[in-house]
């Protein structure tokens, strides 16, 4: 009961397949003694977005002492999902509160798919292109170290060098001393 009051969702009844995000809940709502992390015993979600006219207002403060204060106790990051500045300004839904709520169109979502789909198809293309042309270096690199074996061109400071950068066996062409 006190979820569906903190979440203050009109006609929202907690059932057991209920989900709630972790980013509703504060860093010591959790109890991370064990190998899982768990929720500690009573505590409600606290941090969501409201619309604007929902929201509490943050009184700041008005002395130069109290506001000095208040920069020495403020110890949340911005990117926190706790801190006031990180909160929105409007919420459309209860599904479209998180990336796991599903719109309702069928079609939004066949969209999103294939959109998805195109850019899987695409990274795999310029995967496959990047390591051709990888493949391609690496034979070209090799030709030329076996074309100054063959020369008897590598000195040993050129063989120091070329361990240093390269992850090639070039001991194996060094210099017969």
């Amino acid at each position: 009961r006190q979820w569906e009051v903190a979440l203050r969702w009109k006609n929202f009844v907690v059932t057991n397949r209920t989900m709630i995000c972790s980013e509703h809940f504060k860093a010591g709502d959790f109890d991370r003694t064990g190998q899982t992390v768990r929720l500690k015993a009573g505590v409600r979600p606290t941090i969501f977005s409201f619309p604007a006219h929902l929201q509490k207002v943050i009184r700041t403060r008005t002395t130069a002492n109290s506001r000095r204060a208040d920069d020495c106790l403020d110890v949340s990051e911005p990117n926190e999902p706790g801190a006031a500045g990180g909160r929105c300004k409007e919420q459309k839904s209860p599904a479209a509160d998180h990336a796991y709520g599903l719109p309702a169109c069928p079609k939004y979502i066949k969209a999103k798919l294939d959109a998805a789909s195109a850019r899987i198809r695409k990274l795999e293309r310029e995967k496959s292109d990047a390591m051709k042309r990888e493949t391609r270096a690496k034979e070209c690199i090799q030709s030329l170290l076996k074309e100054l074996k063959d020369k008897n061109l590598i000195t040993e400071e050129l063989n120091d060098d070329l361990e240093r950068y390269s992850d090639l066996p070039v001991h194996l062409l060094s210099r017969p001393s």
